[in-house]
């Protein structure tokens, strides 16, 4: 419903009232404003959610892909998960477990001494040094042979 007053002042003031006293949740801001307006249409939110559904997999699919490898593999799963979170609940619910699980890492990693402390710092680089080996040597680099002509 318009109201028709000369004085647009007098609207303003009758929406601001309409609006404290709606129950509807206030307009969003900044991205999440900006995905409810490209989600406010049934063709923008296909799109949206194919666009955030490709993006969020290639970005999943390449994180698991270095997890192996020393570096951000993790990091990158995780970054993938936020964004296929944006449109799908259980990717909501895949990060969230992710989260937790990470936390209740940390925390009981905090709480060991410095002996397990080392031995999972010793097993992680032996872990990371063993798969870091295997990948050079599909690729044909044998850095054990390379080392041992140094010798």
């Amino acid at each position: 419903m318009q109201l028709q007053n000369s004085d647009t002042g007098d609207a303003d003031v009758i929406k601001e009232k309409a609006a404290e006293d709606s129950d509807m949740p206030a307009r969003r801001t900044g991205i999440h404003g900006w995905l409810d307006g490209v989600r406010s249409t049934r063709t923008g939110a296909l799109t949206l959610k194919i666009v955030i559904g490709l993006l969020g997999g290639l970005i999943v699919a390449a994180g698991l892909i270095m997890v192996p490898f020393p570096g951000p593999g993790w990091a990158v799963v995780f970054v993938g998960l936020g964004i296929l979170a944006l449109e799908f609940e259980k990717a909501r619910k895949v990060l969230e477990f992710g989260k937790d699980t990470l936390r209740a890492w940390t925390r009981w990693y905090k709480r060991q001494g410095w002996i397990v402390r080392i031995i999972v710092l010793i097993i992680t680089v032996a872990a990371a040094s063993v798969i870091v080996y295997f990948g050079l040597l599909t690729l044909g680099i044998d850095v054990i042979a390379i080392a041992q002509r140094f010798i």
